[in-house]
């Protein structure tokens, strides 16, 4: 009973600060109303007046999820450092970001008066099906991902907490959904800065736990590269779990992948591309940028190389579990209570800080460009939109719930999927329409629908690509339809130029 309150008592403690912090930001927002921003503005976009500092960690802390925490780790504890080695793309993700987006986007947002990605594309394209089109993709890609970090974060709750993990998903899938429902994006962006530092300090105590039980770094990846032998008297440098491709296991071609899926591609996640429309002036861009890296770089790379690590540990054993389960036994069978609890706050903090940045997107494409696309009169009746706000994102993030319940093995799989979708839907028609005045409507519906359907089509029937994840041929097709596509065919007569491509 003792361990189990020791265990709770960091993670009260961390609970107790975001409801303080939403509380907090509920009153800034109806401060700043009253001095008159508009309701959808401040709601989410937090008023366009984030730092470099908070820009960054926001950034972060929705991009490393729990698969980031929770499958990446155990994947590496299977293959070794070729999972690194896949992981590593990441680092460029928040300098890629902010370097190809953040200026134009936050120029062109405040120009247009755009408040979502899906927004600031209507602007550029004035299709009303394109927008519907990208909203129902974001909804149907969120959501799936969402359900992918509920069952991660209540897998790690109910393991390393000794509850069930119905009890674990409702404690905090329920707080997270709170704090994201009334504080908006200003909450988010706060309690994502709060998280950023926490997965750190739960990524430095887990691993220099795990170093001190094994006996140093030396000593834990010599009995990762023992792991690795087919031939326990062979050369520990023939290791597999050495290997940059892990002895084969992941293919030169599944590591080029990564550079698209979880490297260039990421340009396209919208829930990354908003935050470019949120900070206040160019200098906490380029803090942003710099931060960002530093700090995306040694959590990718750091958290993925914990699980190398814990090969160190010739008493770990996963039984006929699922990789998954790596990290909460480290954290039950490893640490004292305290640190456990303390440990455990690092991969909620990734589930509940990406939780609440996909919630906020996804309700403000249900709000402004769905909504208000049908219902434009009701602009100005931000009471009505404060309340309508609330109940979709309340909805939303309930219904992920619920699909949690009877989770799936290997979240990672899950969120990579959903992350392919997401960068099919939106990378070129955001990077397109942003730098190439040459892109028309009809190029970016027919790229995504086709691209889209035959993503769908190598996830499901699974044909011989020769090694390489489904998005690159997908990727390779949207590009050559986006392409072709648009300079056969006009710009749409409600598309507007001027703001993306002034005269001089």
């Amino acid at each position: 009973m003792t361990d189990r309150i020791l265990i709770f008592l960091p993670l009260a403690v961390f609970f107790l600060a975001l409801v303080l912090t939403t509380v907090w930001t509920e009153r800034t927002k109806s401060r700043r109303l009253e001095a008159g921003p508009g309701f959808v503005n401040e709601y989410f976009l937090g008023s366009r007046s984030l730092s470099g500092f908070v820009l960054a960690m926001t950034l972060i802390a929705t991009y490393g999820s729990v698969s980031s925490f929770v499958s990446g780790p155990g994947i590496a504890w299977k293959l070794g450092l070729g999972w690194v080695v896949f992981a590593a793309p990441q680092i460029i993700t928040g300098f890629l970001v902010l370097g190809l987006l953040g200026k134009k986007m936050a120029l062109v947002s405040r120009a247009a008066g755009a408040i979502t990605v899906t927004g600031l594309l209507e602007k550029r394209f004035g299709s009303p099906a394109l927008t519907v089109l990208l909203s129902v993709a974001l909804l149907v890609f969120f959501c799936a991902m969402m359900t992918g970090q509920f069952i991660g974060g209540a897998a790690i709750f109910a393991e390393a907490a000794g509850i069930s993990p119905t009890t674990g998903l409702l404690l905090f899938g329920l707080l997270t959904v709170f704090y994201t429902a009334f504080g908006g994006f200003r909450a988010v962006a706060w309690t994502d800065t709060v998280c950023a530092v926490l997965m750190l300090v739960g990524m430095v105590m887990l691993g220099g736990s795990i170093l001190d039980e094994a006996g140093g770094l030396t000593a834990a990846m010599e009995r990762a590269a023992a792991a690795g032998l087919a031939d326990p008297a062979a050369d520990l440098a023939t290791s597999s779990m050495l290997s940059p491709n892990a002895g084969g296991a992941l293919p030169w071609t599944l590591l080029f992948s990564t550079w698209i899926l979880v490297g260039f591609g990421t340009a396209g996640l919208p829930q990354s591309a908003v935050r470019c429309m949120s900070y206040r002036a160019s200098p906490d861009l380029h803090r942003a940028m710099v931060v960002s890296t530093v700090v995306c770089g040694a959590l990718m790379v750091g958290v993925t190389t914990v699980g190398v690590l814990a090969r160190g540990l010739p008493e770990l054993d996963l039984g006929g579990a699922s990789t998954d389960h790596l990290v909460p036994r480290l954290i039950t069978e490893h640490l004292t209570p305290l640190e456990a609890g303390v440990t455990l706050i690092g991969p909620l903090a990734a589930t509940m800080s990406t939780v609440s940045s996909l919630l906020i997107a996804a309700s403000s494409a249900v709000v402004k460009d769905l909504l208000l696309t049908v219902k434009p009169d009701w602009a100005g009746r931000d009471l009505l939109l404060l309340r309508i706000s609330r109940a979709a994102t309340l909805l939303l993030g309930l219904v992920s719930m619920l699909f949690a319940i009877h989770p799936a093995d290997l979240i990672a799989w899950i969120n990579l999927g959903a992350f392919g979708g997401l960068e099919l839907a939106f990378l070129l028609p955001l990077a397109g329409g942003l730098y190439w005045r040459r892109a028309t409507a009809a190029g970016c519906l027919v790229s995504i629908l086709a691209s889209l359907a035959l993503y769908a089509f190598i996830l499901i029937a699974k044909p011989d690509i020769a090694g390489f994840h489904a998005v690159v041929p997908a990727f390779a097709a949207a590009a050559a339809l986006f392409v072709g596509v648009s300079l056969v065919t006009r710009q749409h007569p409600r598309a507007e130029l001027r703001w993306f491509f002034p005269r001089r």
